[in-house]
């Protein structure tokens, strides 16, 4: 994995660069004053990571213009967003491999946590949800969010009991909805009920003490917990999520959750990433053309 990863940084164009100390190196310390990681380094200076000099290069310019390169999902808040914030978000999407990519892919598969696999068509809003710890597997189709449908097995028998089978369904719809946001958030950032305010911009983000941009988004009278807030740190350079931070409640002064996005990869037009810190990894990551239609109807 770790060969292709940096192949594919290769290919971008590393920014930031690095190198063992050697005796070229060595006399560009005598003249340079060299940073540590608590120094918070800001483009143009040099610090110290893992024993190595790293130069943190220049930001580039903001790449999308005030229309914005993608459309909103209906009941987007644009009147309540930032102009500068929207302008960051098209942005985001733009570098994590752009809108129409996103748009024309229509399956996704990848394992949450090592809790779970799942399969989603993302065109015809139906998901194959199979458990790793037990035998159980959801076949949701959530065309209606208000009037989920499929069907469930347990223990290799099917749920046949009308309320036990809405229950179950409705926390496969919860798991979806977790587990989606967790693998392209990045291509959420417009969606209905949200509103984005630009939150300036830092030296060091928390995760990859990158310079960063900060992005909140809020949401009104949508999903599961619509009192939530996420707060993305955007790199100057790469324009790819660092960190993210998920705030219980939108006032809350401290961060109920904070993970570092990392181990960045393409998969078929699109930029993912998978690694999330520690135990929260998104696995087995794939974006496909074509899938069996039994893997939806078919316990």
């Amino acid at each position: 994995m770790k060969p292709l990863f940096y192949l594919f940084c290769l290919c971008l164009g590393l920014l930031t660069f690095t190198c063992e100390s050697d005796p070229k190196t060595s006399s560009e310390a005598d003249t340079t004053e060299m940073k540590t990681e608590a120094d918070n380094p800001k483009p143009g200076e040099k610090f110290m990571k893992d024993g190595k000099k790293t130069i943190i290069l220049e930001a580039q310019p903001w790449p999308v213009g005030e229309s914005g390169i993608y459309p909103a999902a209906e009941g987007f808040n644009a009147s309540g967003s930032d102009p500068k914030a929207i302008r960051l978000a098209d942005s985001i999407v733009k570098y994590h491999g752009g809108w129409d990519a996103y748009a024309n892919t229509r399956y996704f598969t990848w394992n949450f946590f090592g809790a779970r696999d799942l399969l989603w068509d993302k065109l015809e809003k139906r998901t194959r949800i199979s458990m790793q710890n037990d035998s159980t597997v959801y076949l949701l189709n959530f065309a209606d969010a208000d009037n989920l449908q499929g069907k469930v097995k347990k223990n290799g028998i099917e749920v046949t009991d009308p309320q036990e089978l809405a229950e179950d369904l409705k926390k496969a719809y919860g798991m979806w909805i977790n587990d989606s946001y967790w693998l392209v958030h990045q291509f959420k950032l417009k969606d209905s009920g949200v509103t984005l305010k630009y939150g300036g911009e830092v030296r060091t983000d928390p995760q990859a003490i990158r310079p960063s941009y900060i992005l909140d988004m809020t949401f009104e009278k949508v999903g599961n917990t619509p009192q939530n807030k996420y707060r993305l740190y955007v790199d100057k350079v790469t324009w790819r999520i660092n960190t993210w931070q998920f705030f219980r409640d939108a006032n809350d002064a401290e961060p109920a959750m904070e993970t570092p996005w990392k181990s960045y990869l393409p998969y078929n037009g699109l930029v993912l990433s998978g690694d999330r810190g520690g135990r929260f990894q998104l696995s087995a990551i794939g974006v496909l053309y074509d899938v069996a239609e039994r893997k939806f109807t078919e316990l």
